[in-house]
């Protein structure tokens, strides 16, 4: 009998003068080498004998994949460094923000001399560049030699002579430099506007300006609006000036309050269903309270019904869990004199009134409703018609008396020198 012909072995061969033999009775030796790329398991023998019982005396594995040096950390990036046999493959990764230059995977294989070695040579990881950022007409920005991820940019727009209309910022004023998905550097949006943006004057008949005194108008600019007593506001009450040197929204309306009509009920943590303007006699609205907030019988809708006469009945106002507690609210001109506190809850009461010479412009008595908002809205404290009028009178008589002084000082006295220059010479000496 014959050992069985040796099964192919994935990691060595047979060497030539064991390839030839087609017999293996007992006693026969074959030996392999180890493949390329594999070397000889220390303490192993690379020799098979065939023994008596017909069975080759090695089957254990001889020969183990070499292994290629360890190269080294990448810096701002990563790669798993957890096999390095023969075969193994490792693929790079650059951190956030920075991007591969050279292979992105490398290969452990058979040198030239015959060992092994990596395909290539470790890529690295460079910081992703952007391109200068685009310059904008009548604006600038401070330039830099170089531009990397992450770096910033910020424009502002170019002054002007005085008397001027001056730019306006239109868009965010800064960019900065990020990736796209291919790595390559990019901003993070389009650069701003320099441009001359103006809002004409808004006017609102029966209605008044709270806010928002300085026209001329611009981009951004805000005006505040609040109607005369006895009328109702038909729109938004704060307007801004726009780019497009319009106001957004557009300029609200004051419409006369009827014995038949109702002016939507002011709910600061709530909204109305269906929200409109006003309502008719008889009409109903449901109030729903913002998440979080609730009626005083812990309910979170309600509905109201117009009595008339701009009357709601037993309208209630939500508070909020999260409303902390109120500060009281600063009042130019004014005080408070009744209520005051260190801080409020839901449902207190203050009441203000204004120093002499000032006239209460709003409600004297508010109501706390959470998030430091009152209702009705803090009032404001403005001079009053007749001290203007006394003020006005007291710098014109001053304007007079100094009119008058100079006349007499300067006038009269020239008159005396031309007349008698000698006499005045020798007074004024004395």
């Amino acid at each position: 009998g014959s050992c069985p012909k040796p099964e192919r072995q994935q990691n060595a061969e047979l060497d030539e003068t064991s390839r030839d033999i087609q017999d293996f009775p007992p006693g026969t030796k074959i030996t392999f080498v180890c493949r390329p790329g594999y070397i000889r398991v220390p303490g192993k023998s690379l020799t098979w004998t065939c023994g008596n019982d017909l069975q080759w005396s090695q089957t254990s594995v001889f020969c183990k994949a070499r292994q290629c040096k360890y190269p080294g950390p990448l810096e701002n990036g990563y790669y798993d460094p957890g096999d390095l046999e023969f075969g193994s493959k490792l693929t790079f990764h650059c951190n956030e923000g920075y991007r591969l230059r050279g292979k992105g995977e490398i290969s452990c294989e058979i040198s030239m001399s015959g060992s092994v070695d990596w395909s290539g040579t470790l890529p690295y990881c460079e910081i992703i560049p952007c391109e200068p950022p685009p310059k904008i007409a009548n604006g600038e920005y401070e330039e830099r030699d170089s531009y990397v991820y992450q770096t910033s940019v910020t424009y502002r727009c170019l002054g002007v002579p005085q008397g001027s209309d001056p730019f306006s910022l239109i868009g965010p004023d800064t960019i900065h430099c990020t990736s796209d998905a291919h790595s390559n550097g990019v901003w993070s949006g389009p650069p701003p506007e320099c441009r001359v943006v103006k809002c004409e004057d808004p006017r609102v008949e029966n209605g008044k300006k709270i806010s928002g005194f300085g026209f001329p108008y611009r981009y951004k600019d805000s005006v505040v609006f609040e109607c005369n007593q006895g009328y109702f506001m038909v729109g938004a009450q704060v307007i801004t000036c726009e780019e497009s040197n319009t106001w957004v929204p557009p300029q609200p309306t004051c419409e006369k309050i009827t014995p038949e009509l109702c002016p939507a009920p002011k709910i600061p943590n709530g909204a109305l269903i269906p929200d409109k303007p006003a309502y008719a006699k008889g009409e109903s609205v449901q109030i729903r309270c913002n998440g979080g907030c609730s009626f005083p019988d812990g309910s979170a809708e309600m509905t109201v019904t117009c009595q008339g006469q701009s009357s709601w009945g037993a309208l209630q106002q939500c508070s909020c869990e999260s409303e902390g507690s109120g500060s009281t609210p600063v009042i130019n001109h004014g005080r408070v004199v009744d209520g005051e506190k260190s801080s409020y809850s839901v449902g207190d009461f203050i009441t203000i009134e204004c120093y002499t010479g000032y006239t209460l412009n709003g409600e004297a008595r508010i109501q706390y409703v959470g998030n430091n908002q009152w209702v009705p809205a803090v009032p404001t404290c403005q001079l009053s018609g007749y001290i203007i009028a006394i003020i006005c009178v007291i710098v014109v008589v001053v304007v007079l008396l100094a009119a008058f002084w100079i006349y007499k000082k300067f006038f009269s006295q020239n008159g005396k020198r031309d007349s008698t220059p000698n006499s005045a010479e020798y007074k004024m000496c004395k």
